[in-house]
């Protein structure tokens, strides 16, 4: 069973000499007394035989990374009760995915991002081909990438730009014309040694 499976791997110890990225926020200086955001986000893996995650492209008219793709989350509200209410809530709000559908498998790595946020990522399963809306204001596309061609470290490309006048190293993964890279790929890059998929 998928849930099942993901939850051993994601509890297991890492593989001997696996390292797992801490974040890029090496390039962000932080004031004294300046805090990263706490921020989680929602990894749906697809309940089929060849399971796929759901990712969304964000629209271009967002003011923080327009265009880019994503997994749906934000920003953990006051409101919220926590990392996997707050991803749940974000998947409602992005793309109508209804919470009484998800499985939640547990957390996965926290990652730290340039732009100031703690990011804890929720694995979760999902039933396949739910109809999901994206939310006219924030989500241009939701789309399912398949589970063993992300996690294949074979297409986890390393790259670098200039940023900030810092030389900024970071992962990208491309398929179908989706180019997904910084943060959302990194986490994958995680997820990936973590759970040492195929297992």
């Amino acid at each position: 069973m998928l849930a099942d499976r993901l939850r051993r791997a994601l509890e297991a110890a890492l593989p001997q000499g696996t390292s797992l990225l801490a974040g890029d926020h090496v390039n962000l200086a932080l004031a004294a007394g300046d805090t990263l955001l706490a921020a989680a986000v929602l990894v749906p893996i697809t309940d089929r035989a060849n399971p796929g995650v759901i990712l969304t492209r964000r629209t271009n008219t967002m003011r923080r990374h327009p265009g880019q793709v994503a997994f749906p989350g934000g920003r953990i509200d006051p409101e919220d009760d926590g990392p996997v209410d707050a991803a749940l809530r974000e998947a409602e709000e992005e793309i109508a995915l209804p919470r009484r559908h998800v499985t939640i498998i547990g957390a996965a790595d926290r990652y730290r991002t340039v732009t100031g946020y703690d990011v804890t990522p929720i694995v979760a399963v999902v039933p396949p081909d739910l109809v999901l809306v994206p939310s006219e204001a924030e989500v241009a596309q939701v789309f399912e990438v398949p589970l063993d061609f992300i996690l294949d470290s074979a297409n986890h490309i390393r790259a670098s730009a200039e940023w900030q006048g810092q030389q900024r190293h970071y992962y990208e993964i491309n398929w179908d014309g989706h180019r997904i890279w910084g943060a959302t790929a990194a986490m994958i890059v995680n997820l990936s040694r973590r759970l040492q998929w195929p297992r």
